[in-house]
């Protein structure tokens, strides 16, 4: 029996069409997630210069590779080192991460302030889940995609994260849970370009 692999470059096509015809938010996450589930079976879909840390820079336990840019679609490859996190943020985007490789404990926050300021949210824990191999987190732009991201484990996560919009330049939000103030940021470049 020959199993056919599912590439990179196969799951890009499929979800460049996915997008191409504008579906609902449900739909989009059913078949992108099915499409993300098939990649994220194969680490070897993924070259082995994006599935480690970058090993320099401020964060050299932390590797971020952007894989695809196109109109309405940002594809990226991102490793945890052991230990690596990064606390509450937003995504200002839908997007749907798969784990390719080890586990990743995801905290998701609600917001349970009025939103009447710009620079201040009271956020509330709403679950912590281990996201495994081979699972999909999805992320709802203002409803469910404040998360904070941990690996716990003593070996690196891979994961690859899937954007409507590319996440260099967007302004986005990181959340001081004790202050309650919001900081805004922009990503400026990936580990690769």
């Amino acid at each position: 029996m020959v199993l056919t692999r599912y590439s990179l470059d196969q799951f890009v096509d499929d979800m460049q069409g996915l997008v191409a015809r504008q579906p609902e938010q449900a739909q989009l996450f059913d078949r992108g997630s099915a499409y993300l589930e098939r990649l994220i079976q194969d680490p070897e879909a993924l070259p082995e210069q994006f599935r480690r840390p970058a090993g320099v820079g401020p964060r050299p336990n932390h590797g971020s590779y952007a894989l695809h840019r196109s109109d309405g679609l940002f594809v990226s490859a991102v490793v945890w080192g052991p230990g690596d996190r990064v606390g509450p943020h937003d995504h200002q985007t839908w997007g749907m991460i798969g784990v390719m490789g080890n586990a990743i404990q995801e905290t998701r926050f609600r917001r349970v302030d009025d939103r009447e300021r710009d620079d201040h949210a009271i956020l509330e824990q709403d679950r912590t889940t281990l996201v495994q191999a081979g699972d999909v987190s999805l992320l709802i732009p203002e409803v469910d995609e404040i998360h904070s991201m941990e690996n716990r484990g003593a070996a690196p996560t891979v994961e690859i994260h899937v954007y409507g919009k590319d996440l260099v330049g967007l302004t986005r939000s990181s959340y001081n849970l004790e202050t309650g103030q919001i900081k805004r940021f922009r990503s400026e470049k990936f580990d690769n370009c």
